[in-house]
């Protein structure tokens, strides 16, 4: 388990580095599609010449439906939307407030209960997001990167919580991805082609090589790794990878980009990743009678 945690916590950190290098190439929407366009195809593929069948009931599409519109067609544009105006790192530590979300979520919908410890964490967290985005309030585009972030992590945070949610063990963690990736493709395709076009789009190997990482390791691998864990773990714990996306996500823009954060930034996503480490660790054990 940890090492799955670790291996998809890298796989997502370097990918906010691959779509800036793809972004200078092509725009938001339109990368967002091509990622789900590849992804799917690749893990549909892959689930057929495993022997597996396309699901064909109602309620598992629907499940699968719904799943795919909050993660990989809501959350993952939001997110490219929003790397385009932040720098990688900040994205990174950006997208790590999920768990809290998740955290939040899970109260709701799974009637989960909270420790005064998770408490904490989660407002530990949100203030660590409230630091995060300051700086960037003063200029429209970056804050509208900051809130596209935002977004798009609590979508990503109700798909997580959806598939614990509702029964999926009719359908593979690779044939749940690659479906819902094809669906998110027939939403996202269109889109970006009226709103974007494909005029400032580059069709070159700089667009290639990044696009294809991001479709293939970052987006079909670790969605499915990701579907695979929450079936053996509460949502929360699941969603763990987080706290350790922002130390990968930092290191690879740092090492790729040459991007720097600074002070207020650097205290932001200590504040989140050190609420994301309490909410997780805390819902990993047992909570004594009488607390909520």
């Amino acid at each position: 388990m940890l090492a799955t945690v670790v291996l998809v916590a890298a796989l997502i950190g370097a990918n906010f580095s691959a779509l800036k290098f793809a972004l200078d190439h092509t725009t938001p929407f339109l990368l967002a599609s091509m990622r789900t366009v590849i992804g799917g195809s690749f893990l549909i593929a892959l689930a057929l010449l495993r022997g597996e069948r396309l699901p064909t009931r109602r309620i598992d599409l629907i499940n699968i439906w719904v799943v795919g519109f909050s993660i990989t067609t809501v959350s993952s544009a939001l997110l490219v939307y929003g790397v385009d105006r932040v720098p990688a790192g900040v994205a990174s530590l950006m997208s790590s407030t999920m768990p809290l979300f998740t955290a939040v979520l899970s109260l709701l919908l799974l009637a989960s209960r909270t420790s005064v410890l998770g408490q904490v964490g989660l407002i530990v967290g949100f203030i660590g997001a409230a630091v995060l985005a300051a700086p960037s309030l003063g200029g429209a585009t970056a804050a509208v990167g900051i809130v596209s972030l935002l977004v798009s992590a609590l979508a990503w945070a109700f798909g997580t919580v959806y598939m614990k949610w509702k029964d999926f063990s009719g359908v593979s963690p690779i044939m749940l991805v690659g479906v819902q990736l094809v669906m998110s493709a027939a939403m996202l395709v269109p889109f970006a082609l009226i709103v974007e076009g494909t005029d400032q789009t580059d069709w070159s190997l700089g667009l290639l090589i990044p696009l294809l990482y991001a479709a293939i390791p970052s987006n079909a691998l670790t969605f499915t790794l990701i579907a695979t864990v929450v079936r053996r773990a509460t949502p929360t714990v699941a969603a763990s990878t987080a706290y350790m996306i922002p130390l990968f996500g930092v290191f690879f823009g740092w090492l790729i980009r040459d991007e720097v954060l600074g002070l207020v930034e650097a205290i932001g996503g200590l504040l989140v990743v050190s609420g994301v480490y309490i909410v997780v660790t805390a819902s990993s054990r047992p909570i004594a009678d009488g607390r909520v």
